[in-house]
């Protein structure tokens, strides 16, 4: 026992220190929220003090006496495996402006990640992927290496260290989100991660094309979640020259009756009018699409309808050699049937190229007059200037039926002539002498 009187105090100080840290961060699990968001509050302003004044002395010059361990503490307490812990990450976020603290945190959340996840044997944790998703997806990531100014602690070799490099931010960054998203998420969070991947994740990636597998699997989940899976997909085939020949086949392969029914319909023709603007695409591909938008607007509703017949006009617009299919009206001559294979999953396959728009030339007999006007206009040569179809993607039926019924009725063309006089000609003798009362 070598120790001094004033050694002993030390360790015995020590230990009471890493005492008061444990209750800290088990207080941030108690039930009210008050009790968490001081505990919470107590242990950043431990991390900023411990910076500054390293509990451990310095080795090396060049070493970083950042408080790792205790800031892990914290991010451990704010990811509960089974409650939602949104409203003490919401009251983190401020912290998360310093872009030391972001670094770590960032660090901390991916080893959190291999440590709680790969215990599941793949099944989801809500709340827990949940909580990661609350704590990493508000996270702003600097553009520039001369935006990071902000530290919670200048170190005076700074300059030499990992952290203030945006290069080491960004593989940081990266390696979080893939490990993140390697993991099977709940149904829910794949929408929501898919909705902000194009600005708050891909820009800030080393390297964007890594994602592919996850948007491969989210693909596969159907509805909107395919659809907005395509949308990044897009993204990576656009800016950073994807080879991804599939995508067009997936596309059409989502196109089913549901597309002019469910709610995420404004999207999914927002996002479809999008991947179909280049003006590159083999007619046969559009011929596909044109005809299988049009097969199914049989059965789709007016306001659908009032939708999608200016948006596969648009697609004649851009495509002029898919016109064959408006100038062949009657179908191919001494052809009894279409020739279009509607289950064919190959749009190259499906022989629209040979058919005809006969289901346009349909829909000009439909019960709404608009509808019938709308199709109507197949049959007179298109002008150059596309339709803008940005506010008929939300129009509702209700808005259709208020529309109908607001309209002001015009005077009704009468086919037989007023009655005047007593026989009803309008010179009889009877009417100089007779009224009708």
């Amino acid at each position: 026992d070598n120790y001094s009187a004033e050694d002993k105090y030390k360790i015995w100080m020590r230990h009471r220190y890493n005492d008061c840290v444990d209750c800290l961060a088990e207080l941030m699990g108690h039930d009210a929220f008050q009790v968490k968001e001081l505990s919470l509050c107590t242990l950043m302003k431990f991390v900023e003090l411990e910076a500054q004044y390293p509990l451990v002395k310095v080795e090396w010059k060049g070493s970083l006496t950042f408080p790792r361990e205790l800031l892990k503490v914290v991010v451990d307490g704010l990811l509960p495996l089974n409650e939602d812990a949104s409203l003490l990450i919401s009251r983190f976020q401020e912290y998360m402006e310093y872009d030391d603290i972001r670094y770590f945190v960032i660090k901390a959340v991916t080893e959190s990640i291999g440590q709680v996840m790969q215990k599941t044997k793949e099944r989801p944790l809500p709340f827990y992927q949940q909580n990661v998703f609350s704590l990493i997806s508000p996270i702003n990531m600097p553009n520039k290496e001369c935006d990071m100014v902000r530290f919670m602690v200048k170190q005076d070799n700074w300059e030499e260290l990992k952290v203030s490099k945006l290069q080491a931010h960004k593989q940081a960054f990266e390696k979080m989100w893939l490990s993140f998203l390697k993991h099977k998420l709940p149904a829910g969070l794949y929408k929501k991660v898919l909705v902000i991947l194009h600005d708050s994740i891909l820009p800030y990636m080393n390297e964007p094309t890594l994602m592919i597998d996850f948007l491969t699997v989210a693909y596969g989940i159907g509805g909107a979640i395919s659809l907005l899976a395509l949308n990044g997909l897009f993204i990576l085939i656009h800016q950073h020259n994807l080879e991804y020949p599939d995508f067009f086949k997936k596309l059409y392969s989502l196109l089913d009756p549901s597309i002019y029914h469910v709610k995420y319909r404004a999207r999914f023709f927002h996002l479809a009018d999008l991947f179909l603007s280049s003006s590159h695409l083999p007619a046969y591909l559009v011929a596909a699409f044109i005809k299988r938008l049009s097969r199914l607007a049989l059965t789709a509703p007016p306001e659908a309808l009032l939708m999608v017949i200016p948006f596969i006009c648009n697609l004649f617009r851009r495509h002029p050699a898919c016109k064959v299919l408006v100038h062949r009206p009657n179908g191919p001559e001494g052809m009894s049937e279409d020739p279009y294979i509607m289950e064919e999953e190959e749009p190259s396959e499906s022989r629209a190229l040979e058919s005809s728009l006969w289901e346009i030339q349909s829909l000009q007999n439909h019960y709404h007059p608009d509808v019938a006007k709308a199709a109507a206009i197949l049959n007179q040569s298109l002008s150059e200037i596309e339709d803008d179809i940005s506010g008929l993607l939300e129009l509702s039926g209700y808005e259709l039926f208020d529309k109908e019924v607001k309209k002001k009725a015009a005077d009704v063309p009468l086919e037989f002539e007023q009655v005047r006089g007593l026989f009803g000609k309008k010179n009889d003798i009877f009417a100089e002498h007779f009224t009708l009362d």
